[in-house]
Parts: C-alpha cells; sequence; structure tokens
C-alpha cells in the first residue's frame, strides 16, 4: 500500500464556478498570506458550467469594481423583457409588462462557463491556485471526525477496477477548511449533509432539470439583449416549468428550458418537452434557418429558503448552490453565489479560518432575506399552474410577508405509478428542428469520457430496475435521462439495465429523480464529461 502525496493548504475549494471562484478571490483580497487552491473535475475552467444566465451584476461590481473596463467574452446588457403565456401549441398570450420578479432592467447576459473562464486567470493572478482536470472523490477526515480536505480521484483505472498502465494515484489535499462550491446536487456536499446530518431541521430539498441550447441565428434576425421567458405549453397544469430565450451578440440566443423535478407523469420527457416547444410558432420561425452550436443539461436547486441544510460543519462550509441559494422566481442564483462566497471569504478571515458560526452569518444576511421573501412562490405551483400564479402575485405584492412558509417534498416521492396517473393529451407536434434525440444532444455537448472506466452511475439494486421499475413506473429512467444514458434492453438472458456512462453530461437528474432512491452520481475520472462551449 502505497503512501498517497498529499499537497497542503489553508482552504481548498471544491468546484471553480462563481461562487468558488468568488471565495478564492474574496479571500486573497483579504489576506494574501492565506494560500487558496482551487480543484475543479472540468478538464478547462467553465467546461462543465451551464446556466441560462442572465445575472444581477451588484455582487460582481462588489468583488471586481473595475471588471467593465475589460468585460467577459459574452456581456451583453438587458434591452427589453417579454413574459408569454403559451396556451397550446399555436397561440400564446404575451403579458403587458413582465413580472416583478423577471424585471433584468440593468441586468447583463452572459454565458457562465466563459464567465468563470475569465475569473479564473484574475484569481491566479491573486495567487490562488486553480487546478482544473482533478475531481474530487471523497471527504478526508482527522482524527475527532473534521472535515480536513479532500482526495482526488486515481486516473487510468478500468472499468473492472484494474490498474491500466498509465495509472496514476489521487493525491490528498489537506486544508484547515474545505469550501464546497460544488455547484447543484454535489457528490461530496451531499455525502456531507447526510454524515453531518445538516438537513434534520430543513425541507427535503427540491430540484428542477435545466436544458439549453445555443443556436447561431441567419443574420440579422437577433435582437441583442432581449430577453423572453414563457410558462405553460407544452406542460402540463400539474407540472412546473418554463422557458428562455436569451439573445446574445452576432445573431446568437441561448435557448432552455426548465422543468421541476416534482412532476407527477411516469411518461413525461423534458428533453421531448424542450423539443416540442422549440416548434412553437413564437419560437420556431426564429431558430428556422439557424444552426445549433452547443448544448447540455443540468439540475437546478430550487428549495431555496425552507430547503436549505446546515452551511457549515466541523472543517468544512457549503456556499453557493452547493448550500441552494438559487432564487427561482428570478431564475438567477449567480448573484446569490458570488455574494455567499464573498461573505463566506470574510467570515473566514475574520474567524482566523474557524467555519463555526457560518450557518449564523449566512441567514443573517441579504442572500438569505431575499430567499426569505420568495419562499412560498415555488411550493405554489405544486397545486397548478393557476394558483402558482395567483399566489406568485400575492407574495409579491406583500413582499413575502405572509404569516406561513409552504412546505416541500422529495421530488422522487412525487412519480406517480403506471395506472395512477392519467396523463393529459400532450399536444405534441412534427419535429424537424435539430437535434433530432438525445444522442445528437449529446454531441453538441461534446461531452467525453473513456469508455474503459469505472461506471460512475452507481445503481445499488439493478433487479428493482427489471421486477419492478418496468411494471410500476415504466422505467422513467429512460424518459427523464437528456442524454439517453439509462436503457433497458432485451437480450439472450431477457431484459437488463443498460447504463452508457460515456453519454452522461453530469446533470445528476437520475440521482434526484428516481423513485426507489437506488442510483448514486459520482465524480467520473478528472477531465470526463461534458466541455461546453458558451453555455
Amino acid at each position: 500500500m502505497s503512501e498517497r502525496e498529499t499537497m497542503e493548504y489553508d482552504l481548498v475549494v471544491v468546484g471553480a464556478g462563481p461562487a468558488g471562484l468568488a471565495f478564492a478571490m474574496r479571500t486573497k483580497q483579504l489576506n494574501p498570506e492565506v494560500t487558496v487552491c482551487v480543484i475543479e473535475k472540468a478538464s478547462t475552467i467553465g467546461a462543465q458550467i451551464l446556466s441560462g444566465a442572465v445575472i444581477e451584476t451588484a455582487p460582481l461590481d462588489r468583488l471586481l469594481p473595475e471588471w467593465r473596463n475589460s468585460p467577459p467574452p459574452i456581456c451583453v446588457p438587458v434591452t427589453k423583457d417579454e413574459f408569454w403565456l403559451l396556451r397550446d401549441h399555436a397561440t400564446g398570450i404575451k403579458a403587458p409588462v413582465a413580472p416583478p420578479q423577471m424585471n433584468n432592467h440593468g441586468n447583463v447576459i452572459v454565458s457562465l462557463g466563459a464567465l468563470c473562464a475569465w475569473l479564473a486567470p484574475q484569481a491566479e493572478a491573486l495567487g490562488v491556485d486553480v487546478f482544473p482536470g482533478y475531481a474530487a472523490a471523497e471527504a478526508l477526515f482527522d482524527e475527532a471526525g473534521a472535515v480536513n480536505g479532500v482526495r482526488i480521484g486515481d486516473m487510468g483505472v478500468a472499468r473492472d477496477g484494474t490498474h491500466k498502465p498509465g495509472y496514476t494515484e489521487g493525491i490528498d489535499i489537506r486544508a484547515k477548511v474545505t469550501v464546497l462550491a460544488e455547484g447543484c446536487r454535489g457528490h461530496i456536499s451531499k455525502s456531507l449533509i447526510k454524515h453531518f446530518d445538516l438537513d434534520k431541521d430543513s425541507d427535503p430539498q427540491t430540484y428542477g432539470i435545466g436544458i439549453k441550447e445555443l443556436w447561431q441565428l441567419p443574420p440579422g434576425r437577433g435582437e441583442a439583449g432581449k430577453v423572453v421567458h414563457t410558462a405553460g405549453w407544452p406542460l402540463a397544469n400539474d407540472t412546473y416549468g418554463g422557458s428562455f430565450l436569451y439573445h446574445l451578440d452576432k445573431d446568437r440566443v441561448a435557448i432552455g428550458f426548465v422543468v421541476g423535478l416534482d412532476y407527477p407523469d411516469p411518461t413525461f420527457s423534458p428533453f421531448e418537452a424542450f423539443q416540442q416547444f422549440k416548434h412553437h410558432p413564437n419560437v420556431k420561425g426564429l431558430l428556422e434557418g439557424g444552426t445549433i452550436l452547443s448544448a447540455g443539461a443540468r439540475a437546478i436547486i430550487e428549495g431555496g429558503f425552507q430547503s436549505l441544510p446546515k452551511v457549515d460543519m466541523p472543517g468544512a462550509i457549503l456556499i453557493g448552490d452547493s448550500a441552494g441559494l438559487v432564487n427561482v422566481p428570478k431564475i438567477k442564483g449567480t448573484h446569490q453565489a458570488i455574494a455567499s462566497g464573498m461573505l463566506a471569504a470574510e467570515h473566514l478571515v475574520a474567524s482566523a479560518l474557524d467555519p463555526a458560526g457560518w450557518d449564523a452569518k449566512l441567514r443573517a444576511s441579504a442572500v438569505m432575506s431575499e430567499l426569505k421573501k420568495v419562499r412560498n412562490i415555488r411550493p405554489g405551483f405544486n397545486r397548478g399552474l393557476w394558483f402558482g400564479l395567483i399566489n406568485a402575485a400575492w407574495e409579491t405584492v406583500t413582499g413575502g410577508r405572509s404569516p406561513w412558509t409552504m412546505k416541500n417534498h422529495a421530488d422522487w416521492s412525487s412519480l406517480d405509478k403506471l395506472g395512477q396517473y392519467e396523463a393529459p393529451t400532450k399536444d405534441y407536434v412534427d419535429r424537424t428542428l435539430a437535434p433530432r434525440d438525445r444522442l445528437a444532444s449529446v454531441y453538441f455537448a461534446a461531452t467525453e469520457h473513456d469508455e474503459d472506466q469505472p461506471v460512475h452511475l452507481k445503481v445499488a439494486d439493478t433487479s428493482i430496475c427489471i421486477d419492478r421499475c418496468t411494471t410500476e413506473y415504466g422505467n422513467p429512467c429512460e424518459k427523464f435521462c437528456p442524454a439517453g444514458v439509462y436503457e433497458i434492453v432485451q437480450d439472450d438472458a431477457g431484459k437488463r439495465l443498460q447504463i452508457n456512462s460515456a453519454n452522461c453530461v453530469h446533470c445528476k437528474t437520475c440521482d434526484i429523480k428516481d423513485p426507489y432512491q437506488i442510483i448514486t452520481w459520482v465524480t467520473p475520472e478528472g477531465g470526463s464529461g461534458p466541455n461546453y462551449q458558451n453555455l
């Protein structure tokens, strides 16, 4: 048994998203002597970051006051807001004004991946060590049971667990504080929330899935700075979600579709609904004749105020989406991620790197006040679209001062069994726009995994998939996965589950929506996965 190589830092940050990079930069601004490293599982910084993304700039203004002098490569000021309620496959109603939560005056449209790639060298200039291509596989603990770093996953392990010729043992990064900025449903964050029972006093966390494509439109068709959101078709009344179209410069448009993962229909496919949405007359006329450039998907954390776990533990803290700080009615989390990262840095530097008290600090901050005001809006849609819209108007008018707080429920528990749910007529239309299917979409995600590496989607008991799930739910994993990872195949030995792990775009929907909770997503070999371009 070899002794693993060890690196030591004051602080190790897991994840080079906006929260992790903002934390690292703010720490160095406050105390250049503190040693900080940021590790990122993607092959390059930003390659696995996916978001809408229209961002509020106030936290970025505080972090980098001069940033507008040399802005990120995609940064388009919002010029116009529209909100549409789509009634069916052919008609829609444009709201006279966009809902207040979706007022984007003063905000900018960015590629969050490009924004993070732009932030990383600025972090390095401050003295932060940034290491892409290194996947944190597990947390490390000291003798007292406190977190004291992370272990990087081994490289060069074959699918059967044997070592290939290029095998390299992962190193241990030891730190006084481990900062978890993994984004939504991070593998280590999930395990530590369970290990320390951090969610014992909060509601179950809830999620959505966001699927996004970047399109190049014919010359002159784009309207740089235009922001459009929709609700309604093709989603049923009992399914939360909607779309966005964000017009970038150079006749490019980012188009996306978000679906709450508490939907009840076991036959529903978020990917198919997105492709249907693109064929609504409001959208098809925009995209027709254009070219899809890139595509991807990721889970979105939606539980908000009442689902926030405790965010500090012995030796570690949670920030950004790892904590669950997305403002769902705004469809925004980047400003919350940056703000929480900066606030955490200020807390740790002031406390001589003691994570204790971070939970209280966050809950007393403007980050939490923002979540508290909108805490009832997302759960209100559990009673249907119209109740949700009326409730959202009430909560907005009252500033979230309702004397009640609605409860959140685990997404996996909301799926009805076959025969219990009468699926509505989906009113779907013939599809002509790319991509034709999920495998084509995976191509546009540029996802890449060595086929001969251990499967990073762990199914505890595959017999359940055949013996129970087939008859009870109709194998919804084949439908909710946007990348065609899961297939029930028939061969000479009978039916079996086939896991096409090389297709995985790391959205983690399977880890969330599986009704038996037997699927666990873990990090694959460092550098594996999607390589998003300007998403």
